[in-house]
């Protein structure tokens, strides 16, 4: 059975020295219902950062956005139908268990990249240097790479403000009640969702079995993982109030507050983020969110000032529509 020391994926190949080796392609893997313009978002910012493959699966029935996105010769789209999930079985009902059946399938065709990036529509990689040069310094015992989340605040662009967090544990817990003095000793670092990140996982890598946050090689999760410490993943989870209520429902019943998950903070007393939700909810309804809203995920002057104090302050300029206009000429 293959362990991690003795990989070799397909992004070092050959004899030659490491600086004439060509540099490594890379491509993000996608499943989304999201609308056209925000997938169009999506692909533009990594076209623009170098991605040779966007690969995008439509979890519902979207034919004017399939029949755009098919026009790129990058993207790579598939419409996951009845027929489709037939051919595989059944549908999961869990979009979570969609996602990365979609993931594999991406993994398992003629690989056209080296490394994939599995993430979703709302989070855009922000790499501080290229991303191929970085992913060429990883050793070849490496599998994957994961890159850690940053949450991006509510407020006027083009420059985005995002809030980041201390790895360790004990400095993300003191920041976090300092930068959010209502609500911060139940989050994580200020986040609402999750702080794991996402990885890079190198293509093509048979009985590779992938999930949201991790992969599984022959029984050994994350082979080889490294750190990408230059790159982190710019994450819109609530990037405006009107985003934050739509999705709301939703992320209770099935996504990232749903009840069966654990508190995020390890601390007595912490809530888990359904529960704490609730709590907020019952004692003001959506006013009560919207005030949670204002301190946690808005750029105000305080939480701005107060996440730069503690080493936790990220900008980035994101012209969208200046992309979407550059990679997806006149729609």
């Amino acid at each position: 059975r293959r362990g991690p020391a003795s990989f070799r994926g397909p992004a070092v190949t050959g004899t030659l020295p490491a600086d004439t080796r060509p540099l490594p392609r890379w491509g993000t893997v996608t499943t989304t219902n999201a609308p056209l313009p925000e997938i169009l978002d999506f692909a533009a910012w990594h076209l623009e950062l170098g991605a040779h493959r966007v690969y995008l699966y439509l979890d519902e029935h979207m034919p004017e956005a399939q029949a755009v996105l098919e026009a790129h010769p990058k993207l790579r789209v598939f419409r996951t139908d009845a027929a489709w999930w037939e051919k595989r079985g059944r549908r999961p009902d869990k979009h979570q268990v969609r996602q990365g059946a979609n993931a594999r399938h991406a993994n398992n065709r003629r690989p056209e990249v080296d490394w994939l990036a599995h993430i979703d529509t709302d989070e855009f990689l922000l790499p501080a240097r290229s991303l191929a040069e970085q992913l060429a310094a990883l050793p070849e015992s490496c599998l994957c790479a994961r890159v850690r989340p940053v949450e991006a605040l509510a407020g006027p662009g083009p420059v985005t403000r995002f809030k980041a967090f201390h790895l360790d544990p004990s400095a993300r817990r003191t920041a976090a009640e300092d930068c959010f003095p209502t609500w911060g000793r139940h989050l994580s670092g200020g986040l609402l969702s999750h702080v794991a990140g996402k990885l890079f996982f190198r293509a093509g890598t048979k009985r590779l079995q992938i999930r949201i946050h991790n992969i599984t090689l022959d029984g050994t999760e994350n082979p080889g993982q490294q750190p990408l410490p230059d790159t982190e993943l710019g994450h819109f989870h609530a990037a405006d109030w009107e985003h934050f209520v739509r999705l709301y429902r939703f992320r209770l019943a099935q996504g990232s507050s749903r009840a069966e998950l654990k508190p995020q903070v390890r601390q007595p007393g912490a809530l888990s983020l359904h529960d704490l939700f609730a709590t907020i909810e019952d004692s003001g309804g959506e006013a009560a969110l919207k005030r949670f809203h204002d301190e946690v995920c808005t750029a105000t002057p305080r939480l701005i000032g107060a996440l730069a104090r503690n080493g936790l302050l990220r900008e980035r300029r994101m012209d969208f529509a200046v992309l979407r206009a550059r990679h997806f000429p006149g729609i």
